[in-house]
Order: structure tokens, then sequence, then C-alpha cells
């Protein structure tokens, strides 16, 4: 009963049976719009009153009242005293939880309110209700507490969670499932605060003391092996921050290019960093870390922040300036940095360590040092906590944000930076190299990397290099752009070719027996005629067209298929041939494709005049049996012996698959040796200047083939 909490309340007055000891439903008690009928909603302080939405939203449309602090009433909300301003010998404007509700009067009383003025008299018999009794005791003990006492309370359910594991992937499916497992409101602005440091110099135990009062909301263990794998993450009510703890550096574990990249992602979404250090003098380890972590935080990680804050619509940017750093420094032996000498500033002797090691942190807003001497445990944090309270303090660079935003921002930093890293590739000078956040994939004729960040693609961004690419007879990867286009500020490519895109095949390759290849522009049309003239042409790198060397990608062969290799090319002049006598009769065009092929085909295909027979299954060829050359090996082989397919740019025929024998095939492993001087005999020429002299030779050879079958019938 209420008497046993609450010595002194007078329970004569008419209390309904079903309101004893139950949180009545609040009722408006301004009046102002809805007569004093409607459920209260909201408390306000400096009206002294509680108000429903209606009453509410009209009083404080009021320019005078438009700035009064109300609160939305929650379940088992206990307002306060309304007649009193504190029991005698408090001071005042202090308030006490009301206990009842006189229902006649329509206010709120305190215990020394009620006995005061409605024990006696007609007041006496007015309807109270009470309120709440356990939750009116728990108001008054915690009113009763002292600020230490209260926080300990705030903390006592806060438990952590795995956010992203040592693979860095992230442990929590979406944003509601985040902010569930921190156990905070959606719309709660908070900020993040993150430790680094060494493993084993106690980055888990100095969270769990300076903010949950020493519960061990993150794992410690006295044993080697560590106990933080990967990255942790719990909510602090107190100070409204959600607190990170990461695996400490230099330990012994695998994948350690991984996760060191992995430090860097919560540093980038974090507004505090504390770096622990239990070291008797500072080692040039946190400087490097530090130092390393600024540049890259600027190089890498600004431009995607600042995307991520467009394409979400974030009001709250990302990347305005990196987080604060507060350098925590425990000694037993040693004197803190500066005691010395103690005119001179911790925080200037940090900055000339900088300087001295080549490294400059400026992409954090700024660096504090703390220091603290154990000449006997326990450790004292009191030191680190005020400062950490000052810093949480200062908006002016870093805004709490919705945890919302911080979930964002971290998916953001992992879809972009992930991916395997091998460790016997990287060069440590570095705790953050390039590699760990450029694009891996290198250029397949000069071997540069891409410049370009991880994942680039997803967002259809081409891979780009920072250096100039060097021709490869292998990738054939010179490539022409219209002169004529480029001075009007447009870039096409264009490539030689047999005939403009309005010939027939025939057509096409008469004029190209008589003006040789042509190079056709889209926009400008055909540009250029190798055999515009008998003698004297010009060359039309000097005229019509600027030749460029581009890297070759893998994956990425766009410009291959325009540009194809030099025996392909020549055998399309072939196939115009054939194309064009194949209505005549099967002999002649035979001996046609025969004979063109030879003339054209690369210098060590055997010619088919020499092969007899299939050279692996020694079958006999009959006059109009089809010699097929393996583009490998170049001997002539039946069908049947020689219909599988693979790539053989070692011969210049380029990435795609061409027909080859079933030894080639087999040997695929095996390069063939072929001299860099062979090679470029092949494709290091004009091809579609070969191709146009090989015509032009067996013009006479077509005209025979044609007159042959009109003689004879």
């Amino acid at each position: 009963m209420v008497g046993a909490f609450l010595p002194g309340l007078n329970m004569s007055a008419q209390t309904s049976p079903a309101e004893k000891g139950l949180n009545p439903g609040l009722l408006c008690q301004e009046s102002y719009t809805c007569s004093g009928t409607d459920e209260a909603v909201f408390e306000c302080d400096e009206c002294c009153s509680l108000q429903c939405l209606r009453c509410e939203e009209e009083l404080h449309r009021q320019e005078r009242l438009r700035n009064h602090e109300r609160i939305r009433l929650k379940a088992g909300h206990v307002p306060y005293c309304d007649p009193c301003k504190g029991p005698s010998g408090h001071s005042p404007g202090m308030k006490q939880r009301a206990v009842v509700r006189c229902q006649t009067c329509k206010i709120n009383l305190c215990l020394e309110c009620q006995k005061r003025t409605h024990s006696g008299g007609n007041k006496r018999r007015h309807p109270v209700t009470v309120y709440h009794v356990a939750k009116v005791q728990e108001l008054l003990e915690e009113e009763g507490m002292d600020e230490d006492t209260k926080r300990k309370k705030m903390t006592e359910k806060v438990v952590s969670f795995l956010l992203v594991d040592e693979n860095e992937e992230i442990q929590v499916t979406n944003e509601e499932d985040f902010i569930r497992k921190l156990d905070c409101k959606p719309d709660q602005h908070l900020k993040v605060v993150s430790i680094f440091g060494n493993t084993g110099d106690g980055k888990s135990h100095t969270l769990n003391h300076t903010f949950f009062y020493g519960r061990e909301v993150f794992k410690t263990s006295p044993a080697q092996e560590s106990c933080t794998v990967g990255v942790w993450a719990a909510y602090d009510p107190v100070h409204k921050v959600a607190v990170i703890d990461t695996e400490g550096l230099l330990g012994a574990t695998v994948n350690l290019s991984q996760r060191t990249r992995l430090l860097l992602k919560v540093l980038a979404i974090s507004d505090l960093v504390i770096y622990r250090t239990h070291a008797d003098r500072l080692h040039n380890d946190l400087f490097k870390f530090l130092g390393d972590a600024s540049e890259a935080y600027l190089k890498h990680f600004t431009k995607e922040l600042k995307a991520t804050t467009a394409r979400c619509g974030l009001d709250v940017p990302l990347s305005t300036l990196g987080p604060a750093v507060i350098i925590f420094h425990e000694t037993v032996h040693t004197q803190l940095l500066g005691s010395d000498h103690p005119s001179e500033v911790p925080e200037k002797l940090i900055q000339d360590r900088f300087r001295k090691l080549g490294r400059f942190p400026e992409a954090f807003s700024s660096i504090h040092y703390k220091g603290t001497r154990t000449y006997n445990p326990p450790t004292d944090f009191s030191g680190l906590r005020r400062a950490l309270e000052q810093q949480l303090e200062n908006n002016t660079t870093r805004s709490p944000r919705h945890p919302g935003v911080i979930f964002k921002a971290l998916k953001a930093l992992s879809d972009r930076f992930s991916g395997e890293i091998p460790d016997d590739q990287m060069a440590h000078s570095s705790f953050f190299p390039d590699e760990y956040f450029t694009c891996s994939v290198l250029c397949l004729s000069c071997g540069a990397g891409c410049k370009n960040s991880m994942n680039h693609g997803k967002e259809g961004v081409p891979h780009e290099a920072s250096s100039r690419c060097r021709y490869s007879h292998q990738y054939d990867n010179r490539v022409f752009t219209c002169k004529a286009c480029y001075e009007r500020g447009d870039e096409v490519s264009v490539v030689p070719k047999t005939a403009a895109s309005t010939d027939s095949p025939w057509m096409g390759l008469a004029k190209y027996a008589w003006s040789g290849y042509v190079i056709e522009c889209p926009n400008c049309g055909v540009v250029y005629r190798s055999r515009q003239y008998w003698f004297g042409n010009q060359d039309p790198v000097d005229t019509v067209v600027r030749t460029e060397i581009v890297h070759v990608w893998p994956g990425t062969d766009g410009f291959l298929k325009d540009n194809n290799n030099a025996a392909q090319r020549l055998l399309d002049g072939m196939n115009f041939m054939a194309q064009s006598v194949s209505e005549l009769s099967l002999g002649p065009t035979k001996a046609v494709t025969s004979w063109l092929t030879d003339q054209i085909a690369p210098a060590y295909w055997r010619p088919n005049s020499q092969i007899l027979s299939c050279n692996k299954c020694a079958t006999s060829f009959k006059d109009n049996d089809t010699k097929h050359h393996c583009r490998a090996c170049g001997e002539g082989f039946c069908d049947s012996c020689s219909s599988k397919t693979r790539p053989v740019p070692e011969r210049g025929w380029g990435p795609a698959p061409v027909r080859v024998c079933d030894n080639c095939y087999e040997a695929r492993n095996s390069q063939l040796d072929v001299t860099e001087a062979q090679a470029d005999d092949e494709g290091g020429t004009l091809i579609a200047r070969k191709v146009g002299e090989a015509v032009q030779n067996t013009l006479g050879a077509v005209v025979t083939a044609i007159d042959i079958p009109l003689a004879t019938n």
C-alpha cells in the first residue's frame, strides 16, 4: 500500500479501488481548447501544467510561449506537485513528485502539500487518485541519488555486440537491426567514440571504466590471446555515444592487411578517437599509425563520405573534418610527457614528433594528450573521462547524428573498400598503403595499376592509370582517332578497313583493289583512302588521324572488337572474295579461296598446295575438301582434328578464341617460342595496307576464276 512506502499519506479521501496503486489517465490541466476533457500528452515545465495535443499546439503558437521547454509523457509518468516549490528547508525551485491527484481541484499534490491542503475541511472529502506507488518510490529514490549512482543505474543493462568481424563483414543486416542492437532511439542524436592501440594495452578495460563504471561491457581476459577480434559496439546512454572497441595492432593474426584496413573504416566514422598506450615512452608506432591514417583518410575516404552524404540526402556532412584524437598515455616508471619541462605544452611536443617522422596528421580536427601515472593499481580514468566529456560537448566541427546515418557511412565504406589483400604483396612501410584502398587491376600491356578506388566498376567508372601505356603486338593496343573531330572537341575512334560502311562486299572489294584500305569516321565519313593516288600518298597519321596507345584492362576488350589483330583482318579480305565467287561453282571457289589464303596467310602457315593430308590423322584431302589451318602451329588439318578453340595471343590473334588443332589445344599451357621480331612482322605494320596489296595482286586471279565457268557453260 501507499502508506508503506509513503507514511503519512491521507488515505481517507475517496479513492476508487480500481485506481488504488495505479497510474491514472492524466487529463489536460489547461482547459485552453479542450475544456480539460482531453488526455494530457505533454508536460510544459514553464507553464507548470499537463497539456493535451490541442492545447499544447494553440498555447505555444504564441510568440512569448514558443520557446517553452516541454516533454512528451511516457507510460507511468508521474508529474511534479503543482502548488509547492519544495518542502520547508529545501531551496526554492526544487520540485517534488506528486503522489496523488485531486480530481476536484484538478491539481497534483506531493505528500507535504496533500497533508497541508487536504487533511481538513471540505477538501478532505475530495476524491483523489493515487499515482503508481512503485513508480513514485523509484522516482523519489532517484531524486535522492547522487549523480554517479544515477549514471551507474543508467548503464546497468548495456551490452556490447559484434559490429564487424575480422573478415570485414558487417554483422548487422540494416539500420533497424543496428539501432535495435545499440538499444537507442532511432531519432536519438549521438556521436561515435572508438579506441585504438597495440594488442594487450588494455583498450577494452579502458572503455569499461571510462564509460560503464567498471562493468565488463567489452570482454577482457588475462590470457595471451587477444580477446577482442573484429569490431564491437555498445551504447552509452549517459553520454549518448556509440562506443566502439577495436582489435589491437601488432597482434599475431592472419589477414593482417584486411584487419588493418578495417581499423581505418572505424576511424573514419568516429567523432572522437582514443589512442591507448601503456608504454613508458611514446613509441614511433603511435605517430606512424595516426599520420598514415590521416593521409589515407584524406586521400581515399573523404570523397566516398561526401558521395554518401549526397546519395543518402543527409543533412549532416560526414567528411567536413576527421575525428578529434585523445592520446591516453599511462606510465608506471617514467614521467608523463611535458612533466620535466612544465613550460612546454604536451600537444606541442607531440606535433614536433610528427614533424620529425615526416607525418602530418592534417585530417584530425584536434590532437590532445592525456596522461596518468599509476604508482599503485587501479588506473585512474577520471582525467580521461573529463577530457572526453569536454570534447563531446564541442559541436563546432563534428555534430551528433542519427544512428542510421552512422550505419550508412560504415556500409558505404565497407562496400567500396573490400576484397582480399595478399599480405605477401604488401610493403608494410606504411600502416595504410595505397594498395589497401585502390583497385588491384593491372594493365595487361604495360603492368600499370588502376588509380581508382576499389570496386569503382559498380558505379560505371572505367579503369584509369596515372602513366601512359606502351604498345604491345600481342594486344595490338594502338588506336586511331579522327583529327578533325579531335580539333572540334570530340574524340572519335576510327579503324582502317577494306570498305566503307555503304559498300557491298563485292563493290567494296573492287574499290579496295583500286584505292586500298579506307579510314571512315562516323561523323566525317571516309577521311582517307590508302591508294587515292598511285604514288606519293601521305601517311594518315600526318594528315587525318591521331594515334594513341591505350591500356588493356582484363575483361575490357572494347577497342579490340574494332581494332582486330593482323591475321584476322587479312582473312576478312579472303572472306569477301569467297562470298563474291561462291555462287559461280564449287571448283573455282575452292581454288580461289585456297590460292588467296596462301597469298595473304601469316608467314608460319603451311601453304595449301603443300597440304595433301591431315597433319594428325593422315587422311588424304580430296579436291573439294576443306583444309583448316591451326592458328597456333600453322599446319593443315581436317575438320575433326581441328575443332577446338583457344586464344593464341602469342601469334598476334588477340584474346579471342580461334581454331587450333587437338595437339596445340592440349598443350595450351605452354607458350610457343615466338620472337619479338616475328610477331612484329605479323602485326606491327599497317594491317590494312597489307590487305590492299594482297587483293590488288590477286585481282587477275579473281577475273580468271570468273572467266573459267563462263567459258565452259
